[in-house]
């Protein structure tokens, strides 16, 4: 018997192609920019982007309620200082009247105070809005399926009769 050689070449060659599981055409970059830009036009707005509809009412009623904060301590300051200042004209006819100056400048830095930290309190939480819409936005388009996994573990110890807690993190090609 000789040794035969054969030599075949298929023209029709099939290739599967793999599924990237990262998807590149849902990831969006622009996407938590749009959502803060949103955010920091009207509160509210880039969690209405995202769809996370429960989140606006908190937005408002954390600025809504500092605001409201705001106005009183303003209005009560600016009263309290118009009766100091009619107090030092020599008039002594407002509804402060039971008050000495001593505690008439006493009730204008509280509540010139309270209305600077409420002034702090709403710059706070807009800015809290907008990073909170930019955070979810990027983490919406975060990968979590099944080929990673992050699950807590319990194992006994049998040398000291102690149960081990930990985690596991898997991760599958």
């Amino acid at each position: 018997m000789g040794n035969n050689l054969v030599l075949a070449q298929d023209k029709t060659v099939t290739q599967k192609a793999q599924k990237d599981s990262l998807k590149p055409n849902d990831i969006d970059p622009l996407t938590p920019a749009k959502a803060a830009f949103y955010s920091a036009v009207l509160p509210g707005l880039g969690q209405a982007y995202n769809k996370k509809y429960w989140k606006i009412p908190i937005v408002y009623g954390a600025i809504g309620t500092s605001l409201y904060f705001y106005l009183d301590s303003n209005t009560k300051y600016n009263e309290v200082r118009d009766a100091y200042k009619r107090r030092l004209e020599g008039f002594n006819d407002d509804k402060f009247n039971y008050l000495d100056t001593n505690r008439l400048i006493t009730a204008q830095k509280f509540y010139q105070r309270n209305r600077d930290l409420s002034t702090l309190f709403v710059l706070g939480f807009y800015a809290l809005n907008i990073i909170d819409a930019n955070v979810d936005a990027a983490l919406k388009q975060f990968n979590i399926d099944e080929n990673l996994s992050l699950r807590p573990s319990l194992s006994a110890d049998y040398v000291t009769l102690r149960a081990n807690v930990g985690l596991t993190l898997n991760y599958n090609f």
